[in-house]
């Protein structure tokens, strides 16, 4: 059985607005490689549509990117995504399957389905895959800026507080730190 790991860009005041962090080669290259560590990546459909407009095209090579950006796209392009929703069905971008069963169940079937593990990218989804014991790991790329505002982190609350082990933290140069915590079960 693979890990659940809770992969996002956060401010130190807890905001995850996409557009918050800083969007470089360094941070671009840590979540290449986090996902490549992985053997899928878990979305809910406002996080799927969001990056199913834009790279796929950044992956096509129709909009002009560094090759760190570039790279990531092409991964992403190849890796298997899997996206909870309601209200959508249908999933155009090449490797995208729908997670149709009662949430609990269909995700730990793609745990046990994905031994090299599952990045989880979606902040309102991991609220929920919280609340079911569901996440293993959270790795948090912490950015050295104070939003004001949210979207925040675990906006919706969670019925207990999770006890984390530090595994790593790693200071990137653009002031960022990325932070690997595991669950203490």
């Amino acid at each position: 059985m693979g890990r659940l790991t809770f992969g996002l860009n956060v401010t130190l005041d807890g905001c995850v607005d996409h557009q918050e962090g800083i969007a470089d080669d360094e941070t671009h290259v840590f979540f290449t490689h986090l996902m490549d560590a992985g053997g899928a990546m878990l979305w809910g459909r406002s996080t799927y549509e969001m990056m199913e407009s834009y790279w796929p095209a950044v992956a096509r090579g129709d909009v002009e990117a560094p090759p760190a950006i570039r790279e990531w796209a092409i991964k992403l392009e190849a890796k298997p995504k899997y996206v909870v929703s309601r209200t959508r069905r249908h999933f155009p971008w090449g490797n995208s399957h729908h997670i149709a069963d009662d949430l609990r169940t269909g995700v730990q079937r793609l745990k046990d389905a994905t031994p090299a593990g599952v990045l989880l990218g979606s902040g309102k989804l991991a609220t929920e895959l919280d609340r079911l014991d569901l996440i293993d790991e959270y790795q948090f790329l912490i950015h050295p800026r104070i939003a004001g505002h949210g979207p925040t982190l675990y906006q919706g609350g969670l019925p207990l507080t999770r006890r984390l082990k530090l595994v790593s933290a790693k200071p990137l140069r653009n002031g960022a730190v990325a932070m690997h915590y595991r669950r203490e079960r």
